[in-house]
């Protein structure tokens, strides 16, 4: 691996790292309000032990928001703009020539498939960069209109403390909004991963964002799946679980009460 290559790798790995993190503390907060919203015996059961669900997902909550802030502020050390820039000043990583040597590093029969596989290799250009870069603002808009405050002001540090004002930073806020957010940054993460690795055009593959529709039609586990579709399948059957549980439980204190008389 050469050195432009390292430098780019790892800023794609430490945005991966916040793209995934930050969309998980979202869909697990946003999956936790759904099932308990509508299902009374789950309800009842998570209300057993408040103390612990409501810390859960004040930590998700305000998990997110922060890494809102290191994804999008561009005094962050590693944000979004350092990733485009080092992808951009080192595009050179990108030629056939450049993945056609990583392919042949990583596969021992590489010989036999590298000319065919090679042919349909994308190599980017500036353009790709620019547009991927307009993209970004129109999400940093939304972040520096509508959540910078909360982040900077509420969560980072106390700022704001008197109820109407924070009442009225959190009045911008819309959950359908971060989640086009956090889907936005993974897919940007995938296409420039899917650059690197695999030499295919630098373009932003649709993603599941709402919350409901991943609970009603939620995929096998063979099949691939995002990380807001783990995030909410494994808050599904924690709750499930929790649920079933508390049931069971009910059941066999109320036989004990019986059996007592």
């Amino acid at each position: 691996m050469t050195n432009k290559e390292k430098k780019f790798i790892d800023e794609l790995e430490i945005f991966r790292s916040e793209a995934q993190s930050g969309a998980q503390y979202l869909y697990g907060l946003l999956s936790f309000n759904s099932i308990v919203g509508e299902k009374k015996k789950t309800r009842d059961a998570v209300n057993r032990t408040p103390l612990f669900w409501n810390s859960a997902m004040g930590a998700f909550q305000t998990s997110f928001f922060i890494v809102l802030g290191r994804i999008f502020d561009q005094k962050s050390p590693h944000n979004i703009d350092r990733l485009i820039k080092t992808a951009q000043d080192n595009i050179s990583i990108f030629s056939s020539n450049a993945l056609k040597k990583r392919k042949l590093n990583d596969s021992d029969n590489a010989h036999e498939w590298i000319d065919d596989y090679m042919k349909s290799v994308y190599v980017p250009t500036a353009k790709d960069f620019r547009e991927l870069r307009k993209k970004i603002n129109i999400y940093r808009k939304i972040y520096k209109s509508n959540y910078k405050d909360i982040r900077h002001k509420i969560y980072a540090h106390k700022q704001v403390t008197d109820a109407e004002d924070v009442q009225k930073l959190f009045s911008k806020t819309n959950f359908r909004e971060l989640q086009k957010v956090f889907v936005f940054v993974n897919a940007l993460y995938e296409a420039l991963w899917q650059l690197y690795n695999n030499g295919r055009k630098p373009v932003l593959r649709r993603m599941r964002y709402s919350v409901k529709s991943m609970q009603r039609a939620r995929k096998p586990e063979w099949q691939s799946q995002t990380v807001q579709e783990r995030m909410v399948a494994e808050v599904q059957d924690c709750l499930s679980y929790l649920t079933s549980h508390a049931q069971q439980g009910a059941q066999l204190g109320r036989r004990k009460k019986r059996r007592a008389r």
